[in-house]
């Protein structure tokens, strides 16, 4: 058996888009929506491989379908994804702690189904029928890229919604059952102003999500935005404006109830993304589709990116043969996880949690070392600078059994603003 104690997520990548955004460069392609269907069966093919390869039924607590634009496939095709997943592995209640779960009767997981199961969309290609599928096969959470509620940012980012479809997604998601909705929003925009951000912040709140996503808009070498900043078409966003919309954001939405509990999410109590945190907690999870990472059994692996090319290595006429887990025949690289390397990790991913950080105990049972004995020198110069601090926090969980307050290392409300420096104190030998 292959790590049967700890939960696993399964993340499930869908590299389709009716148009490709400015800022994007994610492994995402349009005009290729006729290989959605071969694609599907693709995915499931690879979901079957690396089951196999497992030599038992591994428990999975989240799924997450991203892209690309998710929202284009359709309800039976979610469903023959979901039933393969439910074939192949063991679903769980969603919980650190988790126990086998229980299943609704409508689609694989059924809409009372404990398991995380998340969706991205486009809130320009749903409808209140195409949100009620989706619920009906088996999502409970629902993620839409919302970006901006102002039409000229919208223009510039070249998404194919305008601020109304936003009101429409949301009413409509509520309609169809969905209790967890998280919203995206980009920040730091060129030429945004301050005030359009608490906008445009404001008009997200005011629609109730239980969880919102804040992303600092990066330049990325490729993209459309690239391209027009390098020929003198676009400012460059100014970082110390993108700064203070961080902290502006942080004010404001803890007054309005939620709680950053990393550094580009808030969450109502009790929503946070678990599948996200499966990933900041450095825990295993599996990728399956073009472009898809995993890390799991002491290997990072990632597939290769273009469609075509992933379906001719999942075709029919490729012999599936038995492989090291986690590989799939889409697997294109893979790196041996050294204990260094995954404590390293841990602190990288462990410290954007803003209040849970890194706990010494935690790190103790996982690597038999004490985190200041691998890591004081680092550590000791961050605080230093003010960019770390210890912290006793409370665990009600643990109070009846005497261990109420851990102790946890954490990024301070600066090292927040400066999270890269920190981390790069964390990287290489």
């Amino acid at each position: 058996m292959i790590y049967m104690k700890l939960p696993y997520s399964l993340y499930f990548h869908i590299p389709f888009c009716t148009h490709r955004c400015t800022y994007c460069d994610f492994n995402t392609y349009a005009g290729q929506e006729d290989l959605i269907s071969v694609y599907v069966e693709a995915l499931c093919r690879e979901i079957r491989s690396v089951a196999r390869s497992a030599q038992g039924r591994l428990p999975v607590h989240t799924l997450f379908f991203g892209g690309g634009t998710p929202s284009l496939l359709t309800h039976a095709q979610f469903d023959r994804i979901l039933q393969t997943v439910h074939d192949n592995f063991e679903l769980c209640h969603s919980d650190p702690s988790f126990s086998s779960g229980t299943f609704g009767s409508s689609g694989v997981f059924g809409s009372s189904g404990t398991s995380e199961t998340s969706l991205e969309a486009n809130p320009g290609t749903v409808t209140l029928d195409s949100l009620k599928g989706y619920h009906q096969v088996g999502f409970n959470r629902i993620s839409l890229g919302v970006q901006s509620f102002h039409t000229g940012e919208l223009r510039q980012l070249e998404r194919i919604h305008n601020p109304f479809d936003v009101l429409d997604a949301v009413r409509w998601a509520r309609k169809a059952g969905f209790e967890n909705i998280n919203l995206d929003l980009i920040y730091g925009l060129p030429e945004q102003s301050l005030s359009n951000w608490r906008a445009s912040l404001r008009h997200a709140v005011e629609l109730g999500p239980e969880h919102l996503s804040l992303y600092s808009l990066t330049i990325e070498p490729g993209t459309i935005f690239d391209r027009w900043t390098a020929r003198g078409l676009l400012p460059m966003p100014d970082p110390d404006l993108a700064a203070d919309m961080y902290e502006s954001a942080t004010d404001y939405l803890e007054g309005q109830g939620y709680e950053q509990y990393e550094i580009s999410n808030w969450s109502k109590p009790g929503f946070q993304c678990r599948h996200n945190l499966q990933y900041w907690l450095n825990q295993p999870y599996l990728g399956f589709g073009a472009g898809a990472h995993g890390c799991a059994n002491g290997l990072r692996i990632a597939n290769i990116l273009h469609i075509k090319s992933y379906l001719k290595r999942l075709s029919l006429d490729t012999p599936i043969s038995d492989t090291l887990f986690p590989i799939s025949p889409a697997t294109v690289s893979k790196a041996v996880l050294t204990p260094r390397i995954e404590m390293q990790e841990t602190m990288l991913v462990g410290l954007r949690l803003n209040r849970a950080g890194v706990s010494p105990d935690a790190f103790y049972n996982r690597f038999g070392r004490n985190l200041m004995d691998v890591f004081a020198r680092e550590i000791e110069a961050l605080i230093t600078l003010g960019l770390l601090e210890y912290a006793s926090i409370v665990d009600p969980s643990r109070i009846e059994r005497g261990e109420g307050v851990r102790e946890i290392l954490r990024l301070t409300r600066r090292g927040r603003l400066l999270g890269n420096q920190v981390f790069m104190h964390f990287v290489g030998d």
